[in-house]
């Protein structure tokens, strides 16, 4: 529809080029698939979040350690009492105006603010391990798009050219009811076909636009960008890596779900340390400095020392038994965590067995297919040689042609499982 319109929109931009002036291009992206996958890195906004997640973690770390560096603070007052002398033993004290200037230096240290940092840290461990994870799910959902575009894109090649043999016999059946060697019936069975295969293309084209803004979003390049994809399926369908990714053994600690369970376990672990702090002394002190400047026509009482040290310890004697539960609570979630962690290794090593049987099989049925699509090729050919010279019936040929439609759909249809079943695989073994 675009190149329909393309003439008319070229005139009309031409003629129109001084009320354009100041409006912004369309976007348009003529991109490969490692291409997108790289756009989509720098472009894709979930991705984006997630790199604000670490950030955000980073910042709350560095606010845990801040609480256990020197702290300072200065205030400055003023009072007036306004001509009021206070009497002490018999003499007159006048109560003049003044301004004090304090400066203040503090510092506190708990246990809990050491353990509170090395939580920190796990959360940080985290949270790059789901922005890794982020950016592996986008880059599948890109792989598998891309993939599916061209998939149905060359489906409607290959209805669009199974409608022109059609229109060709169509066409030769007509011809033989004029001449009276074939029944108007024979023609119709065919135009049916026909009106099969243009409701098909309309179908897949509609799919087919669907699945580019789907990319649209993966990309993170905005849904009235233009995209065309400068790969096609053939081209990046890799058999010998598709095979090699089967002899990969799995290796727990490179997959993002075990790690992120591993860290979670390991946080479950630190809770129980945090809250055993409970039980240490706390340590604080502090510095003070300040000056006192008297506004009246002579100093009044001056009760503020100019430089004053202080320290405190915090000594927890008892809590009733509030803090032993905190503890054997935090002893339980961690033994909790250890058995979801043995269940996710378990799990991953079921998965590990499952995929790469799914990849095989994956495999076996794509040469299959690719060997079927030319034996009813050969089959369609031939069946359509004998129609033209009056050896078929419209029903052998109509019949033909969905088998090889079905072929072909068979064959593509394989190829997107491989793709699907090797991205499944490659995300569980990182690699």
């Amino acid at each position: 529809m675009k190149r329909m319109f393309f003439p008319l929109l070229t005139i009309f931009t031409v003629l129109s080029s001084f009320a354009q002036e100041g409006q912004p291009e369309r976007m348009s992206l003529n991109i490969s698939l490692n291409d997108a996958k790289q756009y989509a890195i720098e472009h894709n906004r979930s991705l984006q979040n997630a790199s604000l997640s670490v950030k955000q973690a980073e910042a709350s770390r560095w606010q845990t350690i801040a609480t256990m560096l020197p702290q300072a603070k200065a205030s400055i007052d003023y009072s007036n009492m306004c001509g009021y002398n206070m009497q002490i033993g018999g003499f007159s004290v006048p109560m003049n105006p003044s301004g004090t200037l304090a400066i203040t230096a503090s510092i506190a240290i708990t246990g809990s603010q050491i353990v509170g940092t090395l939580l920190k840290n796990i959360a940080i461990d985290m949270s790059n391990v789901q922005a890794k994870q982020t950016e592996q799910t986008v880059s599948s959902n890109v792989t598998t798009t891309y993939y599916s575009i061209l998939a149905m894109e060359e489906t409607v090649v290959l209805l669009e050219k199974n409608l022109k043999n059609m229109q060709d016999i169509y066409a030769r059946a007509q011809n033989a009811v004029k001449v009276g060697t074939s029944e108007q019936t024979t023609a119709d069975q065919i135009s049916v076909q026909l009106a099969s295969y243009q409701s098909s293309i309309n179908s897949t084209k509609r799919q087919v636009e669907t699945l580019y803004n789907m990319l649209r979003i993966y990309l993170g390049a905005g849904v009235d960008c233009d995209i065309i994809l400068t790969e096609k399926l053939e081209d990046l369908l890799n058999i010998d890596t598709t095979i090699d990714l089967l002899s990969s053994d799995l290796i727990l600690d490179n997959n993002y779900d075990y790690q992120l369970v591993s860290k979670n376990t390991e946080l479950a672990k630190k809770q129980i340390t945090l809250t055993a702090m409970d039980y240490v002394p706390s340590l604080s002190g502090y510095y003070q400095y300040s000056a006192k400047t008297y506004f009246g026509a002579a100093e009044g009482m001056n009760t503020t020392p100019p430089n004053m040290v202080g320290v405190s310890l915090g000594i927890p004697i008892w809590s009733s038994g509030k803090r032993a539960s905190a503890v054997t609570e935090k002893k339980l979630a961690y033994a909790a965590a250890q058995n979801t962690l043995a269940d996710t290794e378990d799990l991953l090593k079921v998965q590990d067995k499952q995929l790469k049987y799914n990849l095989k099989s994956a495999y076996e049925t794509y040469e299959v297919q690719k060997k079927n699509i030319n034996v009813t090729q050969s089959v369609f050919e031939n069946v359509s040689k004998k129609f033209e010279f009056g050896y078929a019936s419209s029903t052998e040929v109509t019949t033909a042609t969905q088998e090889l439609l079905t072929a072909q759909t068979n064959y593509i249809s394989s190829m997107l499982e491989m793709v699907n079943a090797y991205i499944n695989l490659k995300n569980l073994l990182n690699k």
